[in-house]
């Protein structure tokens, strides 16, 4: 693995920690500046609107500089974002603070995409982002849970400000190991002018409908593993811990299978989620069966993410591509709205805890759907590139033998 992957994955697994951490911190937070939980919870929407906001601008800022000073700025805002977050002295500036740290998220992941797959030869490029993502789902596995165990036993401050030193490390590793030339100066017209190829928005529409399934149940796994498979809270970390593993493990398969198979793996991908989701709905009220679908699910779903990734950078056909790619994080975040919303929905219905699964089944077979029309525009694609090659050789052997 070049070294330059490691250290974007160490700021993956910052940015992963710090995202997901505050959920775990949330009465120690409350009690920390005296307010409620439920108010100190729209801390994680605060910060969701900063990925959004921070993703298209920020990298539309960076795009005339080469990839590593981008990151490295971004890892500057990201570190000044957590350091104010530790030292917050009240609510309202923990709130700002979040939200500046956010705006690095996803043009962090955005840029540091393009970056990696410049890292290796184009047929590893979906593996290099997996694993760079990879440091994003070891947060939810070491990251979140010793954040957690700190916050309880000690300050949630000591949390934030140990993960603005992880900062200060990825920064390091930026400047000691990725090339200055790994990808490529952008140009914002050309970045810009992606977002008129339909199949990019085909992508963006992908994520954000397709990996709104992973959201859809993840937002409400908790009551899902108490309520209907019986499970105890003290069972709940130890699952999702199991949950984090699935996804890790679903990452690293996702890059090697995605650059073998692209956006047919994806379709195959959410198809077996849609099945997968749907015995997870009838088989609930079962714990060992319960847990083991869970688990296959996020493994499943991560499995999918580098190569979408991969797949909206290729789609734009620019050089460059971190704006596109940047546009697909903010996608993610959308997905995540989405699904939490109409989970939310139904169950303001009182259809119970089993019907945000079947909403996520839903969403995973529309985003089949989605991935079977990117998976035809893309041979399309492919086919009129070959014939304008083919052409092209005609055309050369012709002058030659006029020539001879």
């Amino acid at each position: 693995m070049p070294r330059g992957l490691l250290a974007l994955a160490i700021g993956a697994f910052g940015i992963g920690t710090t995202e997901f951490v505050v959920m775990g911190m949330l009465p120690e937070i409350a009690d920390g500046l005296g307010v409620s939980v439920s108010a100190v919870g729209l801390l994680i929407s605060a910060y969701a609107v900063g990925v959004v906001l921070g993703a298209p601008t920020l990298t539309a800022l960076g795009v005339r500089f080469p990839p590593r000073q981008t990151l490295v700025a971004l890892m500057v805002v990201f570190v000044v974002g957590n350091a104010l977050s530790a030292l917050a002295p009240t609510y309202e500036t923990l709130v700002a603070a979040r939200v500046l740290t956010a705006l690095a998220h996803g043009s962090f992941f955005g840029v540091g995409a393009v970056a990696a797959r410049r890292l290796v030869a184009p047929e590893r490029a979906t593996q290099a982002i997996s694993l760079m993502i990879t440091g994003l789902t070891l947060a939810n596995v070491v990251g979140v849970p010793l954040g957690t165990l700190v916050a309880q036993q000690l300050s949630w401050r000591l949390v934030l400000g140990g993960i603005a030193v992880v900062g200060l490390v990825t920064i390091a590793g930026l400047l000691a190991w990725l090339p200055a030339g790994a990808g490529e100066r952008g140009d914002l017209r050309s970045e810009l002018a992606a977002f008129r190829r339909a199949q990019v928005w085909l992508v963006l529409a992908l994520t954000m409908l397709g990996f709104a399934a992973l959201f859809a149940v993840y937002s409400y796994v908790t009551p899902i593993l108490t309520e209907l498979a019986g499970l105890s809270s003290g069972w709940v970390t130890p699952v999702l811990a199991l949950f984090g593993v699935g996804t890790t493990v679903g990452t690293l398969a996702g890059g090697r299978l995605g650059d073998r198979f692209g956006f047919a793996f994806v379709a195959v991908g959410l198809l077996t989620t849609a099945g997968l989701l749907a015995a997870f709905a009838l088989l609930a009220g079962t714990p060992a069966a319960a847990v083991v679908l869970l688990v296959l699910f996020g493994t499943v779903a991560f499995a999918m993410g580098p190569v979408v990734q991969n797949g909206v950078i290729e789609a734009a056909r620019v050089r460059g591509g971190t704006l596109v790619s940047a546009a697909n994080q903010a996608a993610f975040n959308v997905a995540n709205a989405i699904g939490a919303a109409l989970g939310a929905l139904v169950l303001s219905l009182d259809l119970g805890y089993t019907a945000p699964i079947w909403v996520g089944a839903g969403l995973a077979v529309v985003g089949t759907g989605l991935a079977l029309l990117v998976r035809r525009a893309d041979l399309r694609e492919r086919a009129r590139v070959d014939a304008d090659v083919a052409q092209w050789r005609r055309a050369v052997g012709d002058r030659l033998d006029t020539a001879a």
